[in-house]
């Protein structure tokens, strides 16, 4: 697949999951950020994807928090990914810094409605499309369910900020934009208008999300402009609002973008890309996901695959916990859950999306006993491997309910096994991972070199 739209790993925590971007907690001071190929417009995130994007997104970020860091400190670690960034946790301030250079996009719209005070800012009568302004206009908004405009004083009488902060984050903000202007301006672009959005470190003002993205920024190249400044190339979402707008139908946008339209987007976006950072842009015909696993391993942040012990009941622990820590030994990541189909049913509903698409290899071993429900609701919506352990006490409580575990319905394929080393052992297998698989075939070597010295030795008496 040559796109992302989500990233599953139930070895890493999600907290956040915004239009185009999902977050997870690394630790306290660390976040992992994944820019994903989702494109959102109008509030609303659109059910096709747009390969390349979230790669440009996180690249093009970088590329200018590195060239703005001596005006504001900002979140950013360091790249793992194209597609993923590691950050300092930090308090977002809930509001869009947005500087605007020139009349276009929704401004425009409703300038041409006979709007002139946007944020508190007013707006002469008689400018025209993409006329640009005598200077600077920071028009700030919230960041709420639906973003609204606000104005510098609403913004302290409603305790979003102080004064002082924002007159910070507003002056920050101009700073920012210029120094862009003056970088694209040399490359042929236009910077046209922009946001930008801030959090507190310690109480220290820093810049966070993204700055200067297709995203969050309008581009026209500078030569168009200046042929015929009302019909520049849009390079950036503007293209896409374009045809959103062009085919909305009964007060309703269109949900999916047809196939020319997706290209054509990543073709912008990697064209623009290329123009300000001068590198080449990700190629978008690779198996993205299967890079991010890679470069997930790489960085440490996961193992090579997972085994989920989920039990029906906390007396099954001492149960679980031997089969965990077999896992553990051979270096794959084993966690226990307690789940329980009859009394809890729907939280073994809400976690079967992360396991069915997770990004590494998974399996799940069910603990439950009498009338096991577990095994076979897992092994019925799963379409990775369940393996039914049950915690039975002796061999008649093997002979009395071993058949709830062995009998499942129709179409509900899950292995049982009695002992909980070999339950272990036969996760680890089904994970199919070539180091494992290395490991096993030396044990194997290993047991077959040892029964041969054995039988050597009782040869001899």
């Amino acid at each position: 697949m040559n796109y992302i739209t989500n990233l599953n790993t139930p070895q890493i925590e999600k907290i956040h999951s915004g239009k185009v971007r999902e977050s997870f907690r690394i630790d306290d001071r660390t976040r992992m950020i994944i820019a994903t190929d989702r494109i959102s417009s109008f509030d609303n995130v659109l059910e096709t994807a747009i390969p390349g994007k979230g790669a440009v997104l996180n690249q093009m970020a970088a590329y200018w928090f590195d060239k703005t860091s001596d005006i504001i400190d900002n979140h950013l670690i360091e790249l793992i990914d194209p597609n993923i960034s590691l950050v300092k946790e930090v308090k977002p301030i809930r509001l869009e810094m947005i500087v605007r250079s020139y009349l276009t996009g929704s401004m425009l719209r409703k300038y041409k409605q006979g709007k002139r005070t946007f944020s508190g800012v007013d707006v002469p009568d008689g400018l025209k499309k993409h006329q640009k302004f005598p200077e600077l206009l920071v028009t700030p908004t919230t960041k709420e369910e639906s973003d609204r405009e606000i104005s510098p004083e609403e913004i302290v009488e409603e305790g979003w900020i102080d004064k002082k902060t924002y007159e910070q984050m507003a002056e920050i903000s101009k700073e920012l934009f210029k120094r862009a202007q003056d970088v694209l301006f040399e490359n042929g672009l236009i910077l046209v208008d922009t946001k930008y959005e801030f959090g507190l470190l310690n109480g220290k003002l820093i810049l966070i999300d993204e700055i200067h993205t297709p995203d969050s920024s309008r581009f026209w190249y500078r030569e168009d402009y200046e042929k015929d400044p009302e019909n520049v190339t849009q390079m950036d979402k503007e293209f896409v609002r374009a045809y959103l707008l062009k085919h909305k139908k009964d007060g309703e946008y269109p949900t999916t973008l047809p196939q020319d339209i997706v290209d054509e987007t990543t073709r912008r976006y990697q064209e623009l890309y290329e123009k300000v950072t001068g590198d080449p842009a990700t190629p978008v015909n690779t198996d993205i996901k299967a890079r991010i696993y890679k470069n997930l391993l790489k960085a440490n942040l996961i193992k090579e695959g997972y085994v989920a012990i989920i039990m029906g009941s906390k007396a099954d622990m001492e149960h679980c916990l031997k089969m965990k820590q077999y896992i553990e030994d051979y270096g794959i990541r084993a966690y226990l859950r307690v789940m329980s189909a009859h009394k809890n049913g729907e939280d073994v509903a809400d976690n079967i999306s992360d396991y069915n698409n997770s990004i590494e290899p998974g399996a799940v071993i069910a603990v439950a006993g009498l009338s096991n429900g577990l095994g076979g609701a897992l092994g019925a919506n799963l379409s990775i491997p369940v393996i039914n352990c049950p915690p039975f006490k002796d061999k008649v409580d093997i002979f009395m309910n071993v058949n709830s575990s062995l009998m499942m319905p129709s179409k509900t394929p899950a292995a049982t096994i009695i002992k909980p080393e070999s339950a272990a052992a036969f996760a680890l297998r089904s994970l199919n991972i070539n180091r494992l698989r290395d490991l096993f075939r030396e044990e194997i070597t290993s047991m077959k070199r040892s029964l041969r010295e054995d039988d050597e030795n009782v040869r001899k008496l």
